[in-house]
């Protein structure tokens, strides 16, 4: 039996199927594994959770240094985040999988136009988007952005709240090595909401490489000071 949508849904649902943004529903579910997996083989200790905004769109910002920053910000964050990870990803069952769970599949190598448009969408909606501004795993210090998140924030309109995750690659796990020792303790600090246009409405290129600027700048004022905080 089909149930009829309730009011504001419909606009939803013609809004998803245009954009092609992931389900709600699903990235709820992908936060539900994320808890279950990153309390029970690491000790996860949340910081400023408080600081991301209850409603509306946002972009969370996080440094990347191991495979599990993002799977362990999917499970500590306070609200279910779609996250855009690089297509060499979906692979055999991954692929259906974090579809499944309201990930964003995009191609690192080109203006991934598909991709680009259901992050939009997220954000369109009141959702939470995770980015990896360095673009790729590295040092995890937020030294070299790309312009893809200074991009999302000024088209979105949506704030950003920077994420540092820190003790993932301090000590290799005896039983996985490439994994952090089980039930270790992992540092998940969230910084204070900013937005990253300067208030003009600006789109041009210039705009977007002095976004760039004050997003760094912010992103490493609040690494640094995670660190300093957690002694990490």
């Amino acid at each position: 039996m089909c149930r009829h949508p309730r009011r504001g849904e419909a606009g939803r649902e013609v809004t998803r199927a245009t954009t092609g943004s992931p389900s709600p529903r699903g990235a709820a579910v992908g936060r539900g594994i994320g808890i279950g997996l990153m309390y029970g083989l690491w000790k996860p200790r949340v910081l400023g959770a408080w600081r991301v905004p209850a409603s509306g769109p946002v972009i969370l910002a996080v440094n990347h240094s191991h495979n599990i920053d993002g799977p362990m910000l999917m499970g500590t964050a306070p609200r279910p985040v779609h996250f855009l990870i690089k297509k060499e990803a979906f692979v055999g069952p991954l692929d259906p999988f974090l579809h499944g769970i309201g990930q964003l599949k995009v191609d690192r190598t080109t203006a991934d136009r598909t991709a680009i448009t259901r992050a939009l969408g997220v954000l369109e909606e009141g959702g939470v988007l995770g980015i990896f501004p360095e673009g790729t795993r590295g040092e995890g210090d937020f030294a070299s952005l790309r312009a893809g998140l200074a991009y999302f924030a000024v088209r979105s309109g949506a704030p950003i709240v920077p994420v540092a995750v820190l003790g993932s690659t301090e000590r290799r796990g005896r039983l996985i090595s490439a994994l952090p020792p089980l039930r270790s303790r992992v540092d998940v600090v969230f910084g204070e909401a900013f937005a990253a246009g300067d208030g003009s409405g600006r789109r041009t290129r210039k705009a977007l490489d002095e976004a760039t600027v004050r997003i760094q700048t912010r992103l490493t004022v609040h690494l640094d000071g995670a660190r300093r905080f957690t002694g990490r």
